[in-house]
């Protein structure tokens, strides 16, 4: 029997241990259904904290209790900063970020340092299966050459598989469990590998090809997602000039039960997913002599939407005769959306530094993040929202829509509001739209 049959059979028997590389938001998740289906597994992350805080029991992700860390703990969960640890696994999958470099260019430097780090303790039979976003071509022209550097070979002594994240963090109706995963194999018997791992944990695996068509997959779901926004938000903007509600308009639109997908305009995009990965696609265009116009188009228009709020909370503050400078402004959301404490990206910090370059003094108030250190920032610590407070402000802002926020006594209290969210459907003289 072959090193790779004898995992499938161990995988089968739920005797497997598998390794997660990266214990953040996607690592993190994963972890937890694996030890659910009663796996051990252990948890590698270069950050000494988080592994302190894991090995205490403690959560660093607002969604994630701290109990079911600890009830993980007591399962068989090993947090650990030793990549020698790679050697005790079956399985090990890679969680690691993709950001872009200062010329928003692809920064791989993340996935391919771990690659490196666990090579040495590679053996045959293992599987290495990639869950970080990237472009086509990754996982065979990148990480391959790396864990076949000790003389293994992938699809035959070890199987290396592409399986993109999919996180919906502040959406309860999707878990690790229910989201189907997408699966591309290096080999056949790769994907055959892969297809069972991931079947432990989730309830519908799908299969495709090719670690290159998962890899583009991945990167089609959020493209997706980033044109439609850019469309969205460029309509926002011609509606915003005519006199129209994009909101009310949107709302109506989705009535039609065929052919339209309901997208909400916002402040522009956060996270790590859509603002960021569909510039790994345009950068790997280039190589084979294509421009990609339309989603580069796309991205012009959601990164320029934080300066656009704030050309509408110059003309609000002008309305009362203000300037932005000293003015005191309240942010309310830091994080890039609604009901998480992830701030990665998020639109908020962008437009807090562009009020702050203009003079005005910012605080801000998010419940999902009490504290941040940002030096563009007046208050290192949420505020805490009361009718007093809310009036001692010229304006405030709402950026992301918290459900917890206290919208009525903000309308309230507040002397001038921005709305980027469309929280309020009847908008009166002193609030506005951005």
């Amino acid at each position: 029997m072959s090193s790779l049959s004898m995992t499938f059979e161990k995988i089968e028997g739920k005797s497997a241990v598998i390794g997660i590389l990266g214990l953040g938001y996607v690592g993190l998740p994963l972890m937890l259904r694996f030890i659910e289906v009663g796996i051990k597994v252990i948890g590698i992350d270069i950050d000494k904290s988080k592994v302190d805080a894991l090995r205490r029991g403690e959560s660093y992700i607002a969604h994630i209790r701290s109990e079911k860390l600890v009830e993980a703990l007591k399962k068989g969960f090993v947090p650990t900063t030793d990549f020698s640890q790679a050697a005790q696994c079956d399985a090990l999958i890679i969680c690691v970020p993709t950001p872009l470099n200062d010329y928003r260019e692809p920064d791989l430097s993340y996935v391919l340092d771990t690659a490196r780090s666990i090579a040495p303790y590679l053996k045959t039979g293992q599987i290495v299966s990639l869950e970080s976003t990237t472009y086509p071509g990754t996982t065979d022209e990148d990480l391959r050459p790396i864990i076949e550097s000790k003389g293994l070979k992938a699809g035959k002594d070890l199987a290396l598989v592409f399986s993109p994240e999919r996180e919906d963090p502040g959406n309860p109706s999707f878990k690790t469990q229910t989201i189907p995963k997408v699966v591309g194999g290096f080999t056949a018997e790769c994907l055959k590998l892969g297809v069972k791992l991931y079947s432990l944990v989730v309830d519908q695996v799908v299969p495709v090809s090719s670690t290159r068509v998962a890899e583009m997959t991945k990167l089609l779901e959020n493209i997706h997602r980033s044109v439609n926004i850019g469309l969205v938000n460029e309509m926002k903007m011609v509606a915003d000039v005519m006199g129209i509600d994009i909101f009310e308009v949107v709302k109506a639109a989705a009535t039609k039960p065929f052919g339209f997908t309901p997208y909400f305009p916002g402040p522009g995009l956060g996270g790590h997913c859509i603002p960021i990965d569909p510039f790994y696609l345009t950068w790997k265009a280039r190589e084979y002599g294509i421009n990609t116009k339309f989603i580069e188009l796309a991205g012009e228009v959601n990164t320029h939407m934080p300066d656009w709020v704030v050309s509408k909370i110059q003309l609000a503050l002008n309305k009362a005769k203000k300037s932005v400078s000293g003015s005191k402004i309240l942010v309310l959301g830091l994080s890039y959306k609604k009901n998480i404490d992830d701030y990665r990206e998020s639109p908020s910090l962008k437009i807090i530094k562009r009020l702050n370059q203009l003079g005005a003094v910012v605080d801000y108030s998010d419940p999902w993040v009490p504290g941040y250190n940002m030096s563009e920032l007046n208050s290192k610590v949420s505020i805490k929202l009361t009718n007093s407070t809310l009036s001692s402000y010229d304006l405030v802002t709402i950026i992301t829509n918290h459900d917890d926020f206290p919208y009525h006594d903000i309308q309230r209290s507040a002397k001038m509001i921005v709305d980027t969210r469309g929280v309020y459907s009847k908008l009166d003289e002193k609030t506005f739209r951005a």
